[in-house]
């Protein structure tokens, strides 16, 4: 479990692709990785991966083909800046939301803006998500923890506060780019409910 508060923004040093699955490495810096081991989970980029290989500042995590075909890392290049967050622990601060690491879909940039001092990110989001995301409700994108601004028509906005804008690749976003979108898992669980009260 996570929280969506990025801890620090690390780089794609190594990929292996194999057909629909890769062999990952990040690196990242000795404080983020001191406690973190081999079994351990990260989430990168708001995927949940588990840790396989790790030496010095770098650490490998394996991408199996579900997490290919849903997320962004099908496309992902080496040199690439991920969002990184170690799982929470029990006795740590929550703040944020509850981020699970289980990416729902793909969404695309398609508007990029200011306002005054926040930076204003609108995506397109896949139809299949639609009634799982709602104005002042939770989602996090590539793993940061936002809160939607608005929601029209397959499609939401997200506001920057100046920290998040510097701590995380958000701000770095071109139009057209994708991220990796989790909705917010008391969503998922009321839009099941209600699908189930429907069909009796």
């Amino acid at each position: 479990m996570f929280t969506g508060l990025i801890q620090e923004q690390g780089r794609i040093s190594r990929i292996v692709k194999h057909q629909h699955n890769i062999k990952l490495t990040c690196k990242a810096s000795r404080k983020l990785l001191a406690d973190y081991k081999i079994g351990d989970s990260m989430a990168i980029n708001g995927v949940c991966l588990t840790c396989v290989a790790k030496a010095g500042n770098a650490f490998t995590v394996d991408v199996m083909p579900e997490t290919f075909r849903r997320t962004i890392f099908s496309e992902s290049c080496i040199g690439d800046l991920v969002n990184l967050e170690l799982a929470m622990s029990a006795s740590a601060r929550f703040e944020g939301h509850l981020v699970t690491g289980h990416v729902d879909s793909v969404a695309r940039l398609v508007k990029k803006e200011s306002d005054e001092n926040a930076l204003v990110l609108s995506f397109a989001f896949p139809k299949e998500l639609e009634g799982q995301i709602v104005g002042q409700g939770s989602i996090a994108v590539n793993g940061v923890s936002l809160t939607v601004v608005s929601v029209e028509e397959g499609h939401f906005s997200v506001s920057l506060i100046p920290h998040t804008a510097k701590e995380t690749n958000l701000a770095r976003l071109k139009i057209g780019d994708k991220v990796n979108i989790e909705t917010d898992i008391l969503a998922k669980y009321m839009q099941k409910q209600l699908r189930m009260m429907e069909g009796d």
